[in-house]
């Protein structure tokens, strides 16, 4: 195609392509790959193609988006708002045309596969505290002798009756105690807020009479990538519900420091990202609320935890001086605020929210709520605690202390970047093994629990197709390619002379490797290019360069076990982590999974005020090491493009695995293997 055709952008799947001025979304969408749904074949009648389209600079693809880049609004999209109604903002990808360049959101409702937001709560006894309790009170009524107001007489009532003195309340609250006091014929259950900052109690909830029933938090892990909720039992601190979805800032940019940009660049960038990220943790709410049958006014306290750049553009702060040194936090202390303060408007005006404290300019509450998760702090071995998504964080802890970092793996581990990745839905592919001998693969699908090579497999895959690769599935792929010598150490693919295998094909000046052939399922081919193994190792050496610096300013150079947390890292093979290099050598009995240890951690939070209390003192004395000024992080994450390593030995993984001593680029290499640089003169 012409390069000066339109370019389109989709977020969350990162798919890109150029097509004729005049290409309708939808069939951009459609020629691409794109999970975007449609039923009417394109006439404006489902409205099942609503697209989120994003206007402004987006330095990292290289483009400036505005509203005329998209066609007109025209008159079936206007009868469909009139008659339906249609979210501001939102276009029928059927209707809307490109004109330019355009970055393009399909939101989760316009997906055909729902993405799997794999961020479940995992099981933990939390000793309970909460903030926010319940207390019966009798009121005395008012007396003309006795010239007090009800408000004074429900805190001589708490004083008296609980010991709870001088309780304030939200003003909001008050304009409906009067009613609820005689309701309740002068008597009255109240949900009073004590935190560990606060002068004085708040009162955050007025119920008439004795109220039978409970109340319950939500402890939220928003991510740059993905948004869990958690609806918890305050009584008992059981999770009621869960729910997922992804970020809707994604469309802004993929990694963080993307949307500095987009907030640097556009006057109204971080608003919009604001929200964008509230509007979607509103709706998290709503879904875990409307699955547990919670009525919103039940819903009393918030927990939040998230990286630095989230934290700020959730408080609505502009992230801008995150994104130069000395990346200096606006508040790094814990932050104590009502729904009301953040623009939430599912939960009552006076639900408190909690945010954790952050650790650094770039390593955050989500970290600081591992750190509640996992106690490293607590340990007498050498432990590496790695959460590990778009931004990874990285703790290192031994009975000397503890040592935090931030490393910017981007969003290759979440199937981003791929060019068969997709983001964890059903038909994408987790899991992968290949046969050394045959070099043939066979893999499992998101939604399907049969290998591709057993009987049944096509018949039962057909309800989610096979539509590409994830996260988890593109690590393993990598993996087993290196293990079965498709791969050689430095990352170069072979070509099917120097492996032997039909699957490797020439994909212009390097190779491929094909995992399902497009003759056999009538779809795109799902392989694993070059520029994918690239992006893989930019990411992975991201990661172990982070976990490398901690270890020489702890001065160790081995750990005695690793915990892998977060979404991703829940589903992350150790062997197949130890073969990229993505982490140190470590015995692979003591590489674990903490699940969603960012989210546990939340949950500790909500549960138990004398938790926060812990953190906020613990993070103190946590050190922080800054990556982008660190002169020997480059050299770290240069030394961990190989796969696994350059120099590091890995005597661990040696046990399991052997690695073919391959080198598809050495000199008098049959084949062709990849472009050989000229000798200079």
């Amino acid at each position: 195609m012409p390069c000066d055709d339109p370019l389109v952008i989709f977020t969350p799947s990162g798919k890109r392509g150029r097509f004729p001025e005049g290409t309708a979304v939808l069939d951009a969408a459609r020629r691409l790959g794109v999970d975007l749904d449609s039923v009417c074949g394109g006439r404006g009648i489902c409205s099942r193609c609503q697209v989120k389209p994003s206007f402004g600079e987006f330095p990292k693809h290289g483009i400036r988006a505005v509203e005329s880049n998209l066609s007109e609004w025209n008159a079936v999209e206007e009868r469909y708002r009139s008659k339906r109604g249609l979210r501001k903002g939102r276009r029928l990808g059927c209707q809307a045309k490109l004109m330019g360049d355009v970055v393009v959101d399909v939101p989760p409702e316009s997906q055909v596969h729902k993405q799997v937001v794999r961020k479940s709560a995992s099981a933990r006894r939390i000793e309970l505290a909460p903030a926010t309790r319940l207390y019966y009170i009798e009121v005395e009524q008012p007396d003309m002798h006795v010239p007090t107001g009800d408000l004074e007489r429900v805190r001589k009532a708490l004083a008296e009756q609980w010991e709870i003195h001088n309780a304030q309340i939200d003003f909001g609250l008050l304009k409906s105690l009067q009613s609820r006091l005689r309701d309740g014929a002068w008597s009255a259950t109240l949900a009073i807020h004590s935190a560990p900052d606060q002068i004085a109690p708040r009162i955050v909830a007025v119920w008439p009479g004795f109220y039978e029933g409970k109340i319950f938090g939500v402890a939220i892990d928003l991510g740059s990538t993905t948004i869990a909720a958690h609806l918890c039992d305050l009584s008992d601190g059981s999770v009621l519900a869960a729910a997922g979805r992804m970020n809707p800032q994604i469309r802004f940019g993929e990694d963080l420091m993307s949307r500095v940009s987009y907030s640097m660049l556009n006057a109204s960038g971080a608003a919009e990202m604001t929200d964008a990220v509230v509007e979607a943790v509103d709706e998290s709410i709503a879904e875990v609320a409307k699955e547990a049958n919670v009525d919103f006014s039940a819903i009393l306290e918030l927990v939040v935890v998230c990286n630095p750049v989230m934290h700020h553009l959730f408080l609505g702060i502009d992230p801008v001086e995150l994104g130069q040194a000395p990346f200096a936090l606006a508040a790094a202390d814990s932050i104590n605020a009502t729904a009301r303060d953040i623009g939430l408007k599912n939960p009552p005006a006076s639900a408190r929210l909690y945010t954790l404290p952050c650790i650094a300019g770039h390593v955050g509450a989500d970290a600081a709520a591992v750190v509640l998760s996992e106690e490293p702090h607590q340990t007498v071995d050498r432990v590496l605690v790695v959460d590990v998504g778009t931004n990874a964080e990285i703790i290192f802890a031994d009975r000397n202390g503890v040592l935090a970092c931030s490393s910017p793996t981007g969003p290759a581990f979440e199937g981003a970047q791929i060019s068969s990745g997709q983001r964890a839905a059903p038909g994408a592919i987790e899991r992968i093994e290949i046969d050394p001998a045959s070099k043939d693969p066979r893999y499992k699908v998101i939604g399907c629990d049969l290998w591709s090579n057993e009987d049944g497999f096509e018949t039962a895959s057909v309800a989610t197709g096979i539509t590409g690769i994830c996260g988890s599935g593109i690590i393993e792929a990598v993996a087993e390619m290196r293990m079965c010598g498709l791969l050689d150490k430095s990352g170069l693919v072979g070509s099917s002379a120097q492996t032997g295998s039909p699957r490797c094909r020439a994909d212009g000046r390097t190779n491929s490797y094909v995992i399902r052939d497009s003759e056999l399922s009538g779809e795109r081919p799902i392989a694993v290019t070059q520029a994918d193994i690239r992006a893989i190792q930019l990411a992975k050496s991201a990661l172990y360069a982070g976990a490398k610096l901690l270890m020489e300013e702890a001065g160790v150079s081995t750990v005695d076990r690793i915990v892998l947390a977060g979404a991703f890292g829940a589903h992350i093979s150790p062997k197949h982590a130890l073969v990229l290099g993505m982490i140190p050598d470590c015995d692979l009995e003591k590489i674990v999974s903490a699940g969603n240890a960012a989210g546990t951690g939340a949950r500790i939070a909500l549960c138990n005020v004398n938790a926060r209390r812990e953190i906020e003192t613990v993070v103190r004395s946590i050190r922080k090491i800054e990556t982008a000024v660190e002169p020997k992080f480059q050299e770290h994450f240069v030394n961990a493009n190989a796969l696994p390593h350059a120099t590091d030995e890995f005597p661990n993984l040696s046990r399991h695995v052997a690695l073919p001593d391959t080198a598809f680029n050495a000199p008098g290499t049959a084949g062709g293997g990849g472009r050989r640089r000229r000798k200079r003169r």
